[in-house]
């Protein structure tokens, strides 16, 4: 097949991609941007929860016991995170509940202020902006198949991607006249040649790896990855009701073997009866029973590790700098224009084809 041949055969690829699955394509990509900075989003959407009157920290029982007082029948302590510069303190709580948990675990999040333990804002991690932003990203709210539906659309995005560079490329001269700013008479074909170059590549890196996570099984075996142990969004074991140590106890018994500023503290559960505090890069597990120290290490890396791990964090933008979370961020609003442009191109060519269709009618 000869080259406009092929360029033929891509533009109608690429064409009806763009019209069939924009309807897909805007919500996945504009909610992924907003959750690329997911404490600005929770700020913009929930201000009382920030509401603090300084950064004062006060020792970690305080906002236990704060965090306890509003709790219900039933509900325990599970954990509590501290704020990395000026944001609440969180403590989460599991739900009191009737028989064995189901799914994925449900809790309650009760944010205090740092210098005075008050609470400011109590929710449950089932509701609320984020939520809703976390599940219409990765299922598009559709039970069942949802995950899967996503992740067809990063294989077509990145179909997509490939055929909109081979549409970019000139068809004569030199590959830099791409980069020319007027190819065109209409504003927004200028805008989506211009964008969607620059885009390319990290909108093919964001929907390969969207695709891993929707696949995991797939993309694993091709790695040679272990699959994970335990069906997908099991519950966590609920925390112990009555811990041998308390909370003073354990948060001393890790700082005098970690020194630093306590960073987060998880309470023991009924199936490992062990307070994990972390401090600065170190996790310190400790014995409940005993009180003495079982293990230091470094956490896993959030998302996972291995490269199952490095593709959620790529994807998300987790600790990967600035300039990558920008880009990204750009990587969701940009394809959302694009399908927006590409709409205006496809309708303009509809009409301008009908109107010459019917000049062709009336000169016959």
């Amino acid at each position: 097949m000869k080259k406009p041949a092929w360029r033929r055969t891509w533009f109608q690829v690429h064409k009806w991609i763009g019209l069939i699955l924009a309807i897909l394509i805007i919500p996945i990509c504009l909610t992924g941007s907003a959750l690329v900075w997911k404490g600005a989003t929770d700020r913009i959407a929930n201000p009382q929860r920030y509401a603090t009157s300084g950064a004062t920290m006060l020792p970690a029982e305080r906002y236990a016991t704060a965090a306890q007082d509003v709790l219900a029948e039933g509900e325990r302590i599970t954990g509590i995170t501290m704020p990395e510069g000026s944001g609440p303190v969180m403590v989460t709580a599991s739900l009191a509940s009737k028989g064995p948990p189901r799914g994925r675990p449900v809790r309650k999040m009760i944010y205090l202020d740092p210098p005075t333990a008050t609470v400011l804002d109590t929710a449950r991690s089932d509701t609320g902006v984020l939520r809703v932003l976390h599940v219409l990203h990765g299922t598009l709210m559709v039970p069942g198949f949802g995950r899967k539906l996503v992740g067809w659309v990063g294989v077509i995005m990145m179909v997509s991607a490939f055929t909109g560079i081979w549409l970019w490329w000139p068809m004569v001269g030199r590959w830099s006249k791409g980069l020319r700013w007027r190819r065109h008479a209409n504003l927004d074909t200028n805008l989506h040649h211009m964008a969607g170059f620059w885009i390319s590549i990290p909108l093919f890196v964001l929907s390969l790896t969207g695709a891993w996570i929707s696949f995991p099984a797939f993309f694993g075996a091709l790695t040679g990855a272990e699959p994970r142990s335990g069906p997908p969004g099991r519950a966590a074991a609920p925390a112990a009701i009555d811990p041998q140590s308390s909370l003073a106890e354990a948060i001393a018994v890790a700082g005098a073997r970690v020194p630093g500023a306590v960073r987060d503290v998880r309470w023991p559960t009924g199936s490992e009866a062990r307070w994990t505090v972390m401090i600065g890069t170190k996790e310190v597990a400790v014995d409940d029973a005993s009180g003495a120290v079982a293990k230091v290490s470094t956490p896993r890396p959030r998302g996972g590790s291995g490269v199952a791990g490095w593709m959620r964090r790529i994807h998300d933008g987790t600790g990967t700098g600035m300039v990558w979370q920008v880009i990204i961020f750009l990587g969701g609003l940009l394809p959302a224009g694009l399908a927006v442009t590409g709409i205006i191109m496809w309708w303009r060519a509809r009409t301008w084809r009908a109107r010459l269709a019917a000049k062709r009618n009336a000169i016959a």
